[in-house]
């Protein structure tokens, strides 16, 4: 697949790490590097526009080094880039840990998965088919 990209930030594009990776990261593209106080988020933008196909969208998500070592995750994961949007792609970054983070230009902070999704239609009825679930939902199936 194809996909138009304008590469605003001074970074080389996104790729794959190997062949069975199924994101690529995202760099930030900041002027001065910024300080990430615990439970504080902000917008990091990466320099990066991109062009979609429609039936597509580009999923922001957290790094999973970052989260598990540095407690710095995506706020809304997956964050979602819709086909039809045309400006910088921006990452909402929080700071889930006790410690002060420093982002960097150039850093790597977040990892974007393209994605094939349906359109769904709704038909209103009244009833739904039965399960042997049914309504059980937040736990009902047990933890073990």
């Amino acid at each position: 697949m194809n996909i138009k990209v304008i590469n605003q930030s001074a970074h080389e594009l996104p790729s794959y790490e190997t062949i069975a990776s199924a994101g690529m990261d995202l760099r930030a593209n900041i002027s001065e590097a910024i300080l990430l106080k615990p439970l504080d988020r902000v917008i990091v933008k990466t320099g990066l526009l991109i062009e979609l196909p429609i039936g597509y969208e580009a999923q922001v998500r957290p790094r999973s080094g970052l989260a598990a070592k540095k407690g710095i995750t995506v706020l809304n994961s997956p964050g979602t880039i819709d086909a039809d949007y045309r400006g910088e792609i921006g990452v909402i970054l929080i700071n889930l840990s006790n410690e002060d983070f420093v982002i960097e230009n150039g850093e790597r902070i977040a990892q974007l998965v393209i994605a094939k999704h349906e359109r769904a239609e709704w038909i209103e009825v009244e009833t739904l088919s039965e399960t042997s679930r049914g309504e059980g939902g937040f736990g009902s199936t047990g933890v073990k």
